[in-house]
């Protein structure tokens, strides 16, 4: 009786944090409409100050309470809305995702700056571990009473605010109908700023209450991911009812304590699975909830897409290959193996254009269906052991297969989701596949066959080999892997040129209106899913042969949403797009911090310069995701109507060309450097059509004005009103002393 009653009472103490940080999620979701990922993250960083200023500087307690939860944490939450978040109506809800996304990994990358990961932080609880009670023969200390209060206090105080006050019912309408608001007298941004400073303030509170009940130690990813097992909480009070979220809350936190108490110790299953219930509880609880129904209208967002010829694409296909080998020829081994492992990013990346970008529909786990196609190819394909192993083909086509089936799977139960509830349970799905099936280090017996999943908690995958293509040569493994891209992209477009392509258009404008048309919703999802699921086990496959060995580290949620948010920065509806964000998430962060890290080892004098920079590499990767919602369609949008603009500025294009092949010759025979290329070239590119757009306004100037813009791009003058009146056979009027007069 005394463990039951022992592990209740820490379930709810941990129950009572959970639902600090839900209510947290509900209040800004209530009053924005955006669903705010980055609240772990806010949580941390505000733990990190408090720690900051209680062990570093020796601040009291309650001074250190006042700064961060009474000033720090209101003042993020309104700095937030102020400078992103209300810019972001009209946007899609993967746009909305992202911005958000961005935040979190921002944070977490400045919290890593500063607090060196590599040194211990802990927090103390309130009064000490030594203040503490006794009822009922269970100890209960006076921090974990401090949780138990704030939990009911601001539980009531919310419910209050929301049904009761006037200001509730302002934080309500600013999303509901902010120009309804306006009219009645009231400031929906303002009422949105207020919900976001309440908001970031109770984040801040979660954190500092929850680590010294987790173990005390301050980890900036692993609070970021335990404030995030709120999500389930929040999740079950539908994002809008406060005593549905505590309730929820409460569940989470006696389950959790629960599956501790009573299953066994043994292995590694009962950690595991501690660990995961939240996101088990998430997709449960997503899936058996109603959820809202279809929308009549379009849905009317910022974003524009180009959709891509089959023949367009199948050239510049061809382009990328010829370019892809040219550029090899000047790179060492070792950037070779780099320069591989990021095209089979943009593999990767491939399966979220499909599935986002056409589809409308949304996967926050892509590389956790590349970790289910891994661990297949891994236990069927590979053949030989140690340096004469290689994976053969039907390990890999059946790992694909497997992801296929798996993306299905996973889909299935959630099919009636949209948007935010999707995501989540996408989402969900990837955490749990990363703290059940990566961490499971223990031997199975399958039918007479002993196995383990992840055996020494990693896996040795060998390259592919398909008769004489041997993938073990780094640059037969690039020119595998930009070819299936090539290829795989040429597909898609297809694809989306043909009558499915279209039905998934369809779909994403408005699925009621696809529906009421006949189109099966359900066999749509599903089928994507599918795609994009096999899509992203191909791309997984191939980079875990590339980098040769995996963990579980190599499939965070954290890898795959740093991989999302690239994605949509460079555009998520374009083949390119793919490109440019799998490149960069697989190569450009981390060559540039490699190279950083490498010159800060070289030269000690300079090392603290060169380590702010490669910190600074990651913390401006993530600022250019938050800057997603003023150019949500993507930088390669941009560029490609940059293109098109200055079609007619032939001298440019070729002058363009020859300094191209100029410098690749340099590069070829030495006399530059392939950085000193790389960056001239990648300049080039991105302000071509600035010299384009200048060439061509400067030959408008050379010609005359067309008739009908006269006095519209510029003033009347004398010279203008005769030409006028030759054009149209008039007679000149002339004044007194010779000088034309107006007709």
């Amino acid at each position: 009786m005394t463990t039951f009653l022992t592990y209740t009472i820490l379930g709810l103490v941990l129950g009572s944090v959970y639902s600090i940080a839900a209510s947290g999620l509900v209040l800004t979701y209530n009053t924005s409409g955006i669903f705010n990922f980055a609240h772990g993250a806010q949580a941390m960083f505000g733990t990190f100050l408090y720690w900051h200023f209680t062990e570093r500087w020796g601040w009291p307690v309650w001074l250190a309470l006042i700064i961060v939860i009474g000033l720090v944490g209101p003042a993020m939450g309104a700095a937030l809305h102020a400078a992103i978040m209300k810019g972001l109506r009209g946007t899609a809800d993967v746009t909305k995702i992202i911005v958000t996304v961005a935040v979190l990994l921002g944070t977490v990358y400045l919290a890593q700056w500063i607090w060196n990961p590599d040194e211990a932080h802990t927090v103390d609880m309130f009064f000490g571990a030594g203040a503490k009670i006794t009822v009922a023969g269970v100890v209960v200390r006076y921090h974990e009473i401090v949780c138990l209060v704030a939990a009911v206090a601001i539980a009531v105080g919310l419910r209050v605010l929301f049904t009761r006050s006037r200001i509730g019912v302002v934080m309500r309408g600013s999303v509901d109908d902010p120009d309804l608001l306006r009219l009645n007298g009231h400031d929906p941004e303002r009422a949105a700023m207020l919900s976001w400073a309440l908001g970031s303030t109770l984040a801040v509170l979660a954190g500092v209450l929850i680590v010294p009940i987790s173990g005390g130690g301050l980890d900036a990813n692993m609070l970021t991911l335990l404030v995030i097992d709120a999500f389930a909480a929040a999740m079950f009070g539908r994002l809008r009812s406060i005593p549905r979220t505590f309730a929820g809350a409460m569940v989470l936190g006696l389950a959790a304590n629960y599956v501790l108490a009573y299953l066994p110790s043994a292995g590694t299953f009962t950690g595991n699975l501690r660990v995961s219930l939240p996101m088990i509880l998430l997709f449960v609880v997503l899936v058996v909830l109603p959820q809202d129904r279809l929308r009549g209208a379009a849905i009317r967002t910022r974003e524009r897409y180009r959709v891509p010829t089959v023949r367009g694409a199948a050239v510049w296909g061809l382009v990328l290959v010829a370019v892809v080998y040219l550029y090899s020829l000047l790179l060492s081994d070792g950037a070779i193996t780099t320069f591989s492992l990021g095209m089979t990013f943009a593999i990767i990346a491939l399966s979220l254009t499909v599935l986002t970008g056409y589809a409308g529909e949304l996967n926050l786990a892509p590389l956790a269906f590349g970790a289910v196609a891994t661990v297949v190819a891994f236990h069927a394909g590979v053949v030989g052991t140690g340096l004469d192993a290689r994976m053969n083909v039907q390990g890999v086509v059946l790992g694909v297969a497997v992801a296929a089936l798996v993306g299905g799977l996973v889909a299935l139960p959630a099919l009636r989701l949209r948007g935010l509830y999707l995501a989540l349970a996408t989402m969900a799905f990837g955490e749990f596949l990363s703290n059940m099936v990566l961490r499971d280090t223990t031997q199975h017996e399958l039918f007479g066959v002993t196995f383990t999943l992840f055996p020494d908690g990693s896996l040795v995958v060998p390259p592919l080999k398909v008769g004489p293509l041997d993938l073990r040569d780094g640059t037969t493994s690039l020119m595998t892997a930009t070819v299936l891209f090539a290829l795989i992209a040429v597909g898609l477009a297809a694809l989306r040129n043909s009558g499915y392509g279209r039905r998934l258009a369809a779909m994403k404008d408005s699925p009621a209106a696809s529906a009421m048309l006949g189109q099966n919703l359900v066999r749509l999802k599903l089928s994507v899913f599918m795609i994009s699921a096999a899509i992203a086990g191909l791309g997984g496959v191939l980079m875990s042969a590339a980098t040769g060995t995996v963990a579980q580290e190599n499939f965070t949620f954290i890898g795959s949403l740093a991989l999302l948010m690239l994605v949509v920065v460079a555009g998520i509806g374009y083949l390119s797009g793919a490109l440019a964000g799998g490149l960069m998430a697989g190569v450009g962060a981390a060559v540039l911090v490699s190279t950083f890290s490498d010159l800060a080892l070289g030269n000690e004098g300079m090392a603290t310069i060169y380590n702010a920079l490669g910190h600074l590499v990651l913390v401006g990767t993530a600022l250019v995701g938050m800057g997603v919602g003023r150019n949500p369609s993507g930088f390669v949008h941009d560029l490609i109507e940059g293109y098109r603009a200055i079609r007619s500025a032939k001298p440019v294009l070729y002058g363009a060309a020859a300094l191209g092949a100029v410098l690749y010759v340099l590069a070829l025979t030495g006399v530059i450097g392939t950085w000193t290329f790389a960056l001239i070239a990648l300049c080039a590119v991105m302000l071509l059509p600035v010299f384009g757009r200048m060439y061509l306004d400067e030959g408008r100037r050379d010609r005359p004005t067309p008739l009908e813009l006269i006095g519209v791009d510029e003033p009347y003058t004398d010279d203008l009103r005769a030409r006028l009146d030759r054009e149209l056979g008039l007679p000149a009027v002339l004044e007194k002393g010779g000088s034309r007069a107006t007709a």
